[in-house]
């Protein structure tokens, strides 16, 4: 399997860790991917988009369709155990400027508030900034979702600005997008304090 390299990534390839695993997305994953947004009825939550499981396929295929036009590197996301519980990507892909977002990301209720989230955030910028050469990685998020944002500031991204009536939302409804960023130069103590909040005792 190939595709375009945007960021000069030679894919596909795995993100893995202690308690995570990052793999190319893959239509075989679907039906576990639906089960994965079952816990918790990720569906229903109205400041995020998570596809129904009925619907994952299809969502599967739009990633698929970005990753092949060289916009996305869209990833399943792994728990320690195996488990598929969630998607993340590398979108927004800029290569000229070396700017990407990661996004698109959402795990089941059951792996929320532990350290996977964390060490998949920290697999995907050390790839971003050491192995791409990135000069900045972005986050954004509905301006609403105050869990999502205490998550991405935790991270320690600082908050770049509020983009108002940014995009309107499947219900309808317009989504101002908070907007978040690590730049390189923030990177090496942004890694010590990841790395940190993994290790620490518990």
């Amino acid at each position: 399997m190939t595709w375009p390299t945007p960021l000069g990534l030679k894919g596909p390839r795995e993100l893995k860790g202690a308690h995570v695993r990052l793999a190319p997305l893959s239509r075989d994953h679907a039906a576990a991917l639906g089960d994965a947004a079952r816990d918790g009825e990720l569906w229903k939550l109205w400041y995020t988009s998570v596809p129904r499981p009925e619907d994952m396929l299809a969502e599967i295929e739009r990633r698929l369709d970005l990753r092949a036009k060289g916009s996305m590197l869209p990833f399943t996301v792994f728990d320690a155990s195996g488990r598929i519980v969630g998607m993340t990507t590398f979108m927004n892909i800029d290569s000229l400027n070396k700017r990407v977002e990661i996004g698109s990301t959402w795990y089941a209720k059951s792996v929320q508030r532990t350290p996977l989230n964390t060490e998949a955030k920290l697999l995907l910028m050390t790839h971003a900034f050491e192995e791409l050469d990135c000069i900045a990685v972005e986050f954004r998020t509905h301006r609403l979702n105050t869990q999502s944002r205490k998550a991405i500031e935790r991270l320690g991204a600082q908050l770049d600005g509020i983009l108002r009536a940014h995009a309107r939302m499947s219900n309808g409804t317009l989504r101002d997008t908070a907007v978040y960023s690590i730049t390189a130069a923030e990177w090496p103590g942004v890694k010590l304090h990841l790395n940190w909040l993994l290790n620490r005792p518990r």
